[in-house]
């Protein structure tokens, strides 16, 4: 699989000139907090993990920076639910607060 590249406000990979996944995110101004509102994965790494790659990058970067995710869009939801290990990272309920 390809590598994961950091940009603004995402987390990607690219192949072939284009992005084959993407998770987005934006900074709470309030809160600090990282809120996670799409991820994409392209027919061609379906079935691959690229999405729950994804999701374990924005983690990471939450944990590195002491800042804690909101979950709103479905698969990052699901991925927490899934994942008991995030849980340092949740937000309260999954709320903005």
């Amino acid at each position: 699989m390809e590598q994961i590249v950091q940009g603004e406000g995402r987390f990607y990979i690219a192949g072939d000139g284009k992005d084959l996944a993407q998770i987005t995110y934006k900074t709470d101004k309030t809160t600090g907090n990282l809120v996670i509102d799409h991820t994409f994965v392209s027919e061609d790494l379906r079935g691959q993990g690229a999405g729950e790659k994804l999701v374990r990058a924005v983690v990471d970067k939450a944990r590195a920076e002491q800042v804690k995710i909101v979950p709103v869009c479905p698969y990052a939801v699901h991925q927490f639910k899934k994942h008991a290990e995030y849980g340092d990272v949740l937000s309260g309920n999954g709320d903005r607060s």
